[in-house]
């Protein structure tokens, strides 16, 4: 008879044991991921870097457009000021 009660017991000790592991993880997960939003890995560092240069490639590149054609525009104006 004895054994018919110690069965159940030991399965739901488990159950309970499972419980409270579960409980006493929850903040310490709830902590890294936490951190984990809060902090930049290499590989988003790096990410994130590469896209600020192509970024600043490109207005560099607009500006040199830019500058290009303003400097034509300046060399056609003096061209029909001397003719």
């Amino acid at each position: 008879m004895k054994r018919f009660l110690v069965l159940p017991l030991a399965l739901a000790s488990v159950g309970c044991v499972r419980t409270a592991v579960a409980v006493v993880k929850a903040p310490f997960q709830v902590a890294g991921a936490g951190i984990d939003m809060m902090t930049t890995s290499q590989e988003e560092a790096d990410r994130n870097r590469g896209r600020a240069i192509r970024k600043q490639e490109e207005a560099d590149a607009k500006a040199a457009r830019k500058a290009e054609k303003e400097r034509r525009k300046a060399e056609k104006a003096m061209r029909e000021r001397d003719d």
